[in-house]
């Protein structure tokens, strides 16, 4: 009877399986340093960013030095702002860029590049920094992106019957005239900033 007893299998508890490990839960206290260590990088994140906008937009020769420091990656982030669009030497023209694609048949097609006075309210939020790189893109110094951009365009607007094998890009100026000037509105001054036949393998 004694020996029947003892090769009585124990009944394993109900759900649980016989050797599995109950996984460890975190304690009150370690989710209240979690929390905190989650606030504190938020907020140094959050701190970080308004005092670099704060140095880059404000034009004082102390922030120099920072400025110079944290300009690639205000650059890289989009957040960068120059200080022209308020003063002390406001922009006085108004620039937009086309595009001509010219297909091996001469076959002409113009792209605009967005222009935020014609686009409603959410896509000049999604496209604002079209404006910001338009901006800067027929400058000198940026002519090494011009190739670039040119194969974007031509990519966008191949037609495989009909490929594309050159690209203008146009910049259009006209004078941006003072308040209550009634002189007639200005026409806008091209200037084709680069010319070129596609490079072998631009279209892939």
């Amino acid at each position: 009877m004694s020996e029947a007893k003892g090769n009585r299998r124990k009944k394993p508890t109900p759900g649980r399986t016989r050797g599995q490990i109950r996984p460890q839960t975190r304690t009150a206290g370690e989710d209240q340093k979690a929390g905190a260590l989650r606030r504190g990088a938020i907020s140094v994140f959050i701190l970080f960013h308004l005092f670099v906008i704060t140095v880059v937009a404000v034009p004082l020769k102390a922030f120099s030095g920072v400025k110079e420091l944290v300009m690639p990656y205000m650059r890289w982030s989009g957040l960068y702002q120059s200080w022209d669009m308020f003063g002390p030497d406001p922009v006085k023209v108004n620039a937009y860029v086309k595009a001509v694609v010219i297909s091996r048949d001469r076959h002409m097609q113009v792209w605009s590049f967005p222009k935020m006075e014609d686009l409603g309210l959410g896509e000049r939020f999604r496209k604002e920094r079209y404006r910001k790189f338009m901006e800067v893109l027929p400058q000198p110094q940026y002519a090494p992106l011009w190739p670039d951009v040119a194969s974007h365009l031509a990519r966008s607007l191949n037609n495989p019957t009909d490929p594309p094998d050159k690209v203008l890009l146009i910049e259009f100026q006209s004078d941006i005239h003072p308040e209550g000037d009634d002189s007639p509105e200005p026409v806008a001054r091209p200037n084709v900033f680069y010319e070129n036949h596609l490079p072998p393998g631009a279209l892939r």
